[in-house]
Formats: structure tokens, C-alpha cells, sequence
């Protein structure tokens, strides 16, 4: 759990880097609950990673990444991490999964980072020992640096500014960075809230440590969702989410297609494959009834392929029909 105070604390490192972002209603015909979705889409990276790296690098002393920031992701926090580079003058390397959707490279490449595609495992144990041989530089880790998960707590301090007496706050989890920092917010300021975690099911790996009582291998396949999903819980963060985490849910490619859709056409919001997956869950009633946050985490998607995506009927998707 990351102390209320460090939390706060962010809140006030970050404040004129990342921007408090709006908590709207989604019009659902389902008279058993009320969702409301925080839309960190509208961060100017269209992800809320820019906190946590903006809050990572803002407590480092300056020696620290004199050198330039590093970090291992599959395009947000190489985006957010890329953002503070450009803005404090400094080089940036992001080792990205060979399967990184086009649109987070691009997006990298604008900022002025330099991306370094490698495969899936080799990108996961890059994760795995926080390290890029032979390249200098604070390494920001993308789900296990305390100061990243103060940073993400932010959004839980402001979903509960703006609902109070929310129920459930439900929390896309990739690494499980964004789902601590926000749970141990809501858990200091209104512990009698839910807190739910969505993965897809093609890699829901802490649904099946919470079901096994640990870290255990699943079965991984990518997917148009490539901010969520993991072969195995990384083993310091077990700890972290364990006590924190009420419920792990899993939804489908499908469904998540679906909830892309549902954001685009209420509320025109563009939402990627990870940020709808808490939309996803609340609507196809995994999340309870009453009233319901949904962290729509990020918005980098391949404009080409929303359009697709936003065009189809109820069925899959493109390229998503596994």
C-alpha cells in the first residue's frame, strides 16, 4: 500500500504536468447501477501514465537522471516517460514488445524518444531486472516504482473529490501499478469502497493469482488490448495488490470491442483496448450493482483501427476474432 501523504504529496509535484481530468456519467439502460467514467483519455499523452512518470522523475535528485530517462513499455509510459524527457531536456529510451501498435511508436518518435523494439521476452524481463544494458539513465519502471504509484493515486483522490459515496472503483491492471496506487487512495480516504481489477482474457494473470493464492503462469496471447494482460503477476507487486484487490474480473476481446464502441458513440470519448476494459466489466455487470467508478486508463489507438473498430456491428472486431 503507497501512504496517503506520498500520494498527496504527488498530487502537489505533479499539479501543472498532468491535468485533473473529468469524471462523467454513461448513459446505461440498467437501473441497478450508475457509472462514471474518469477519462485520464485527456491527458495530454491520452494516458494516465504521465502522472506516475512525472512523479517518479520530479522526487529523483537531479544526478539521478542527468544522463537521460529509461524505461520498458508498451507505448503509455514511454509516452509519459518521453514527455518529462522533452521537458526537462534530456534523452529518453523506451524498450517496446515487437507487438507495439504503431500509434504508441509514432507517438514516442514525436516526442524525441528513441524506441528500442524487442520481443515479448526479452521486453518482459527488461521489466523483470529494471535494467537496458548499455544504456545510462534513471530507469523509470513502469508498475513497481513506489514513485510512479503515488503518482497513479492521484486519480484516486480525485474520483473520490468528485463521488463521494462512490461503491466500486474499478481499475484496468497491467503490471498492477495503476490498480495500487489508486486502491491505497481510496483505501485511506473510503475503505468501505469495492475495489475491482479487469484484465483481458487472453492473459489475466492476477485473476489467477488471486484464485491461487499467488503468482502463477497463464496462458498470454497479444491482442488489440496490448496495455493489459500478462503471463504471470511480477512477484514484488503480489504483495502490493493482494491485500488491496476485492474482486479480479476477466471480459473478453469482444466485449472490450464493444465498450470501445459504447464510449465512442455516448460520450465521444476515444478509448484504446486497456482503457475500455473497466467500461467493459461495469456494463456486462461484472462490477456489482450501485454507484461505479471506471478508470478509462488511456486513448493511444491506431486512428485507422478505431475507425474500424467504432464501424463494426456487435460482432469482433478487426483482427480480434480469437
Amino acid at each position: 500500500m503507497i501512504a496517503i501523504e506520498e500520494i498527496e504529496a504527488a498530487r502537489e509535484r505533479v499539479a501543472g504536468r498532468a491535468v485533473r481530468t473529468p469524471l462523467v456519467r454513461l448513459p446505461v439502460d440498467d437501473d441497478s447501477r450508475t457509472i462514471y467514467c474518469k477519462l485520464e483519455t485527456l491527458q495530454p499523452i491520452n494516458s494516465f501514465k504521465l502522472r506516475g512518470a512525472a512523479n517518479a522523475v520530479l522526487s529523483a535528485p537531479p544526478e539521478a537522471y542527468a544522463e537521460g530517462l529509461v524505461t520498458a513499455s508498451a507505448g503509455n509510459m514511454a509516452q509519459g516517460v518521453a514527455w518529462m524527457a522533452r521537458e526537462l531536456g534530456l534523452p529518453a529510451t523506451i524498450v517496446v514488445p515487437e507487438h507495439a501498435p504503431e500509434a504508441k511508436l509514432s507517438a514516442i518518435a514525436a516526442l524525441g524518444g528513441r524506441a528500442l523494439k524487442v520481443p515479448y521476452d526479452e521486453w518482459w524481463q527488461t521489466i523483470v531486472t529494471s535494467r537496458v544494458d548499455g544504456v545510462a539513465g534513471l530507469f523509470v519502471h513502469p508498475v513497481q516504482d513506489e514513485g510512479v504509484m503515488a503518482g497513479n493515486g492521484t486519480i484516486g483522490l480525485e474520483i473520490l473529490e468528485d463521488l463521494p459515496d462512490v461503491d466500486t472503483v474499478v481499475i484496468p491492471v497491467g503490471g498492477g501499478g495503476l490498480a495500487t496506487g489508486i486502491a491505497s487512495a481510496i483505501r485511506a480516504r473510503r475503505p468501505q469502497a469495492r475495489i475491482v481489477t479487469v484484465e483481458p482474457d487472453t492473459g489475466a494473470a492476477l485473476r489467477a493469482a488471486l484464485a491461487a493464492g499467488g503468482p502463477t503462469d497463464v496462458d498470454y496471447t497479444p491482442s488489440l488490448v496490448d496495455g493489459s494482460g500478462s503471463r504471470r503477476v511480477l512477484d514484488p507487486m503480489w504483495p502490493r495488490l493482494a491485500p488491496l484487490v476485492d474482486e479480479a474480473v476477466a471480459v473478453s476481446i469482444p466485449q472490450v470491442l464493444r465498450a470501445i464502441r459504447l464510449l465512442a458513440r455516448r460520450l465521444r470519448v476515444v478509448a484504446e483496448g486497456a482503457g475500455a476494459l473497466s467500461t467493459a466489466a461495469a456494463v456486462n455487470g461484472l462490477t456489482g450493482g450501485g454507484t461505479i467508478a471506471c478508470v478509462v486508463s488511456g486513448g493511444n489507438i491506431d486512428l485507422g483501427t478505431f475507425a474500424e473498430v467504432v464501424a463494426e456491428g456487435d460482432g469482433a472486431g478487426p483482427k480480434e476474432r480469437a
